[in-house]
Protein backbone atom coordinates (compact mmCIF):
# COMPACT_ATOMS: atom_id res chain seq x y z
CA UNK A 1 0.00 0.00 0.00
CA UNK A 2 1.06 3.61 -0.61
CA UNK A 3 3.03 5.79 2.20
CA UNK A 4 0.66 8.26 1.49
CA UNK A 5 -2.28 6.11 2.95
CA UNK A 6 -0.20 5.45 6.15
CA UNK A 7 -2.27 7.73 8.27
CA UNK A 8 -5.08 6.01 7.02
CA UNK A 9 -4.30 2.86 8.10
CA UNK A 10 -3.03 3.66 11.14
CA UNK A 11 -6.87 5.01 12.42
CA UNK A 12 -8.58 1.58 10.45
CA UNK A 13 -6.97 -0.62 12.51
CA UNK A 14 -6.84 1.02 16.07
CA UNK A 15 -9.00 -1.16 17.42
CA UNK A 16 -6.78 -4.19 16.35
CA UNK A 17 -3.80 -2.75 18.15
CA UNK A 18 -3.21 -3.62 22.15
CA UNK A 19 -3.71 -0.46 24.57
CA UNK A 20 -0.34 0.70 24.43
CA UNK A 21 0.28 1.03 20.74
CA UNK A 22 -3.06 2.36 20.88
CA UNK A 23 -1.40 4.77 23.14
CA UNK A 24 1.08 5.57 20.28
CA UNK A 25 -1.43 5.68 17.65
CA UNK A 26 -3.59 8.25 19.21
CA UNK A 27 -0.24 10.44 20.08
CA UNK A 28 0.56 10.51 16.50
CA UNK A 29 -3.25 11.39 15.09
CA UNK A 30 -3.44 13.91 17.73
CA UNK A 31 -0.89 15.89 15.77
CA UNK A 32 0.93 14.12 12.59
CA UNK A 33 3.15 16.87 11.78
CA UNK A 34 4.57 17.34 15.36
CA UNK A 35 5.29 13.53 14.95
CA UNK A 36 7.48 13.62 12.40
CA UNK A 37 9.93 15.37 14.38
CA UNK A 38 9.74 13.73 17.45
CA UNK A 39 12.77 11.29 18.87
CA UNK A 40 11.39 7.56 19.58
CA UNK A 41 12.03 8.24 23.66
CA UNK A 42 10.03 11.53 23.21
CA UNK A 43 7.12 9.93 21.58
CA UNK A 44 7.33 7.07 24.26
CA UNK A 45 7.35 9.65 26.99
CA UNK A 46 4.33 11.78 25.43
CA UNK A 47 2.61 7.68 24.98
CA UNK A 48 3.66 6.95 28.36
CA UNK A 49 5.19 3.67 26.32
CA UNK A 50 8.29 2.32 26.04
CA UNK A 51 10.48 2.65 23.73
CA UNK A 52 9.84 -1.22 22.73
CA UNK A 53 6.59 -0.64 22.27
CA UNK A 54 6.85 2.08 19.61
CA UNK A 55 9.30 -0.05 17.63
CA UNK A 56 6.47 -2.74 17.99
CA UNK A 57 3.99 -0.29 16.57
CA UNK A 58 6.17 0.43 14.08
CA UNK A 59 6.89 -2.48 12.50
CA UNK A 60 3.04 -3.58 12.92
CA UNK A 61 2.55 -0.98 9.82
CA UNK A 62 5.29 -2.42 8.05
CA UNK A 63 8.31 0.30 8.94
CA UNK A 64 11.96 -1.34 9.42
CA UNK A 65 12.22 0.60 12.81
CA UNK A 66 11.70 3.95 13.68
CA UNK A 67 13.55 6.35 11.64
CA UNK A 68 11.69 4.30 8.43
CA UNK A 69 8.41 4.76 10.04
CA UNK A 70 8.79 8.61 10.35
CA UNK A 71 9.91 8.77 6.61
CA UNK A 72 6.59 7.31 5.93
CA UNK A 73 4.76 9.32 7.90
CA UNK A 74 6.75 12.33 6.43
CA UNK A 75 5.56 11.09 2.91
CA UNK A 76 1.97 10.40 4.31
CA UNK A 77 1.81 14.05 4.85
CA UNK A 78 3.31 15.49 1.62
CA UNK A 79 0.73 13.14 -0.06
CA UNK A 80 -2.12 15.87 0.74
CA UNK A 81 -3.97 14.39 3.69
CA UNK A 82 -2.73 16.44 6.69
CA UNK A 83 -5.38 15.71 9.36
CA UNK A 84 -6.91 12.10 10.39
CA UNK A 85 -10.26 12.76 12.25
CA UNK A 86 -10.16 12.64 15.83
CA UNK A 87 -13.28 11.55 17.85
CA UNK A 88 -15.28 14.49 19.46
CA UNK A 89 -15.24 13.70 22.90
CA UNK A 90 -17.90 14.57 25.64
CA UNK A 91 -16.04 17.10 27.37
CA UNK A 92 -14.56 19.52 24.13
CA UNK A 93 -15.46 22.84 23.88
CA UNK A 94 -16.82 24.45 20.75
CA UNK A 95 -13.00 25.14 19.78
CA UNK A 96 -12.06 21.93 19.86
CA UNK A 97 -15.16 19.96 18.46
CA UNK A 98 -15.12 23.17 16.05
CA UNK A 99 -11.68 22.30 15.19
CA UNK A 100 -12.36 18.77 14.67
CA UNK A 101 -15.28 18.77 12.62
CA UNK A 102 -13.63 21.81 9.57
CA UNK A 103 -10.34 19.78 9.78
CA UNK A 104 -12.25 15.38 9.20
CA UNK A 105 -14.52 17.18 7.01
CA UNK A 106 -11.29 18.77 4.93
CA UNK A 107 -9.38 15.72 5.45
CA UNK A 108 -12.30 13.48 3.94
CA UNK A 109 -13.09 15.58 0.95
CA UNK A 110 -9.03 15.82 0.38
CA UNK A 111 -9.33 11.78 0.62
CA UNK A 112 -12.24 11.53 -2.04
CA UNK A 113 -11.20 13.72 -4.33
CA UNK A 114 -7.80 11.97 -4.68
CA UNK A 115 -9.68 8.24 -4.85
CA UNK A 116 -12.09 9.79 -7.64
CA UNK A 117 -12.64 7.96 -10.54
CA UNK A 118 -12.78 10.27 -13.65
CA UNK A 119 -13.30 6.83 -15.54
CA UNK A 120 -16.71 6.54 -13.22
CA UNK A 121 -17.37 9.92 -13.53
CA UNK A 122 -17.30 9.94 -17.38
CA UNK A 123 -19.58 7.15 -17.42
CA UNK A 124 -22.36 8.44 -14.87
CA UNK A 125 -22.60 12.06 -16.99
CA UNK A 126 -22.85 9.76 -20.02
CA UNK A 127 -26.11 8.43 -18.81
CA UNK A 128 -27.14 11.43 -16.88
CA UNK A 129 -26.73 13.45 -20.09
CA UNK A 130 -29.24 11.27 -22.25
CA UNK A 131 -31.74 10.34 -19.63
CA UNK A 132 -35.41 11.54 -20.48
CA UNK A 133 -36.14 11.70 -16.54
CA UNK A 134 -33.67 12.05 -13.99
CA UNK A 135 -35.09 10.96 -10.06
CA UNK A 136 -32.67 11.43 -6.95
CA UNK A 137 -33.19 8.87 -3.99
CA UNK A 138 -32.35 9.42 -0.66
CA UNK A 139 -33.40 8.58 3.09
CA UNK A 140 -32.60 10.01 6.19
CA UNK A 141 -29.34 12.37 6.16
CA UNK A 142 -29.34 11.87 2.38
CA UNK A 143 -32.56 12.94 1.86
CA UNK A 144 -30.99 16.84 1.89
CA UNK A 145 -28.27 15.73 -0.82
CA UNK A 146 -31.06 14.69 -3.17
CA UNK A 147 -32.92 17.83 -3.06
CA UNK A 148 -29.47 19.41 -3.80
CA UNK A 149 -29.13 17.20 -6.47
CA UNK A 150 -32.89 18.73 -8.15
CA UNK A 151 -31.66 22.04 -7.56
CA UNK A 152 -28.88 21.68 -9.74
CA UNK A 153 -29.77 19.32 -12.25
CA UNK A 154 -33.53 21.18 -12.79
CA UNK A 155 -31.68 23.56 -15.16
CA UNK A 156 -30.81 21.00 -18.05
CA UNK A 157 -34.15 21.31 -19.51
CA UNK A 158 -34.58 17.64 -18.15
CA UNK A 159 -37.81 16.26 -15.77
CA UNK A 160 -36.03 15.66 -12.81
CA UNK A 161 -37.69 15.28 -9.03
CA UNK A 162 -36.10 13.90 -5.78
CA UNK A 163 -37.61 11.75 -2.88
CA UNK A 164 -37.29 11.25 0.14
CA UNK A 165 -40.10 9.37 0.89
CA UNK A 166 -39.45 5.18 0.81
CA UNK A 167 -42.80 4.51 -0.45
CA UNK A 168 -42.82 7.35 -3.43
CA UNK A 169 -39.54 5.77 -4.05
CA UNK A 170 -40.70 2.73 -4.88
CA UNK A 171 -43.56 3.43 -6.79
CA UNK A 172 -40.96 5.94 -8.98
CA UNK A 173 -39.05 2.29 -9.49
CA UNK A 174 -42.00 0.27 -10.59
CA UNK A 175 -42.84 2.91 -13.03
CA UNK A 176 -39.75 3.17 -14.69
CA UNK A 177 -38.59 2.50 -18.22
CA UNK A 178 -35.87 2.48 -20.25
CA UNK A 179 -34.33 5.96 -20.46
CA UNK A 180 -35.16 6.66 -16.97
CA UNK A 181 -31.75 7.09 -14.75
CA UNK A 182 -32.51 7.29 -11.19
CA UNK A 183 -29.85 8.31 -8.56
CA UNK A 184 -29.35 6.76 -5.38
CA UNK A 185 -27.55 8.25 -2.21
CA UNK A 186 -27.10 6.15 0.66
CA UNK A 187 -23.59 6.37 2.96
CA UNK A 188 -23.99 2.94 4.30
CA UNK A 189 -25.43 1.21 0.98
CA UNK A 190 -26.86 -1.04 3.38
CA UNK A 191 -30.40 -0.17 3.36
CA UNK A 192 -32.84 -2.96 2.47
CA UNK A 193 -35.24 -0.53 1.04
CA UNK A 194 -33.10 1.00 -1.04
CA UNK A 195 -31.34 -2.00 -2.63
CA UNK A 196 -34.72 -3.64 -3.26
CA UNK A 197 -35.97 0.04 -5.04
CA UNK A 198 -32.72 -0.46 -7.28
CA UNK A 199 -33.47 -3.23 -7.96
CA UNK A 200 -36.89 -3.22 -8.86
CA UNK A 201 -35.74 0.28 -11.04
CA UNK A 202 -33.44 -1.94 -13.01
CA UNK A 203 -35.73 -4.84 -13.88
CA UNK A 204 -38.05 -1.85 -14.95
CA UNK A 205 -35.19 -0.77 -17.65
CA UNK A 206 -33.89 1.89 -15.46
CA UNK A 207 -30.32 3.43 -15.31
CA UNK A 208 -29.51 2.81 -11.36
CA UNK A 209 -26.36 5.27 -10.24
CA UNK A 210 -25.39 4.53 -6.89
CA UNK A 211 -23.36 7.11 -4.42
CA UNK A 212 -22.56 4.60 -1.66
CA UNK A 213 -19.73 2.41 -0.37
CA UNK A 214 -17.98 0.38 -2.27
CA UNK A 215 -18.76 -3.16 -1.96
CA UNK A 216 -22.09 -2.97 -0.51
CA UNK A 217 -25.39 -4.39 -1.74
CA UNK A 218 -26.65 -1.36 -3.01
CA UNK A 219 -23.56 -1.17 -5.13
CA UNK A 220 -24.17 -5.06 -6.38
CA UNK A 221 -27.44 -3.24 -7.49
CA UNK A 222 -26.35 -0.71 -9.35
CA UNK A 223 -25.49 -0.03 -12.98
CA UNK A 224 -22.81 2.25 -11.86
CA UNK A 225 -21.21 3.41 -9.00
CA UNK A 226 -19.56 6.77 -7.45
CA UNK A 227 -17.89 5.07 -4.69
CA UNK A 228 -17.48 7.06 -1.27
CA UNK A 229 -15.47 5.20 1.72
CA UNK A 230 -15.21 7.72 4.37
CA UNK A 231 -15.49 6.72 8.26
CA UNK A 232 -17.65 8.61 10.53
CA UNK A 233 -17.89 9.14 14.42
CA UNK A 234 -21.42 8.60 15.35
CA UNK A 235 -20.68 8.55 18.76
CA UNK A 236 -21.57 11.99 19.75
CA UNK A 237 -22.80 13.45 16.72
CA UNK A 238 -24.75 12.26 13.42
CA UNK A 239 -22.74 11.77 10.34
CA UNK A 240 -21.67 14.67 8.35
CA UNK A 241 -18.23 14.08 6.31
CA UNK A 242 -19.94 11.55 3.83
CA UNK A 243 -23.16 14.22 2.88
CA UNK A 244 -20.12 17.11 2.23
CA UNK A 245 -18.86 14.57 0.46
CA UNK A 246 -22.13 13.34 -1.38
CA UNK A 247 -22.54 17.22 -2.04
CA UNK A 248 -19.78 17.58 -3.53
CA UNK A 249 -19.90 14.67 -6.08
CA UNK A 250 -23.17 15.70 -7.20
CA UNK A 251 -21.45 19.42 -8.00
CA UNK A 252 -18.97 17.32 -10.36
CA UNK A 253 -21.92 15.40 -12.16
CA UNK A 254 -24.07 18.52 -12.51
CA UNK A 255 -20.60 19.99 -13.67
CA UNK A 256 -19.61 17.28 -16.27
CA UNK A 257 -23.34 17.68 -17.49
CA UNK A 258 -23.15 21.46 -18.41
CA UNK A 259 -19.59 21.11 -20.25
CA UNK A 260 -21.11 18.10 -22.46
CA UNK A 261 -23.66 20.86 -23.13
CA UNK A 262 -21.55 22.96 -24.73
CA UNK A 263 -21.15 26.54 -25.00
CA UNK A 264 -25.07 26.91 -26.64
CA UNK A 265 -26.40 26.06 -23.36
CA UNK A 266 -24.56 28.52 -21.42
CA UNK A 267 -27.24 31.05 -22.17
CA UNK A 268 -29.99 29.23 -21.23
CA UNK A 269 -27.82 28.90 -17.47
CA UNK A 270 -27.86 32.65 -17.48
CA UNK A 271 -30.96 33.37 -18.23
CA UNK A 272 -31.96 31.73 -15.22
CA UNK A 273 -29.47 33.09 -12.85
CA UNK A 274 -30.26 36.51 -14.34
CA UNK A 275 -34.02 36.11 -13.03
CA UNK A 276 -33.09 36.01 -9.33
CA UNK A 277 -31.67 39.49 -9.40
CA UNK A 278 -35.19 41.15 -9.11
CA UNK A 279 -35.13 39.36 -5.82
CA UNK A 280 -31.73 40.36 -4.13
CA UNK A 281 -31.01 44.34 -2.89
CA UNK A 282 -27.97 45.35 -4.78
CA UNK A 283 -24.50 45.46 -3.08
CA UNK A 284 -24.19 48.09 -0.69
CA UNK A 285 -27.34 49.14 -1.10
CA UNK A 286 -28.58 50.55 2.91
CA UNK A 287 -32.04 51.43 4.27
Amino acid sequence: MASHDLLERIRERLDELNRSERKVADVILQDPATATGLSIATLAQAASVSEPTVNRFCRTFNAKGYPDFKIKLAQSLAGGTLYVSRNVERDDDAASYGDKIFSATIAALDEARRALDARLVERAVDYLIQAKQISFFGLGASGPVAQDAQHKFFRFNLPVIAYEDVLMQRMVAAASHTGDVIVIISYTGRTRELVEIARLARENGAVVLGITAPGSPLAAECTETLNVVTPEDTDVYMPMTSRMIHLALIDVLATGVTLRRGEDFLPHLKKIKDSLKATRFPLGETE
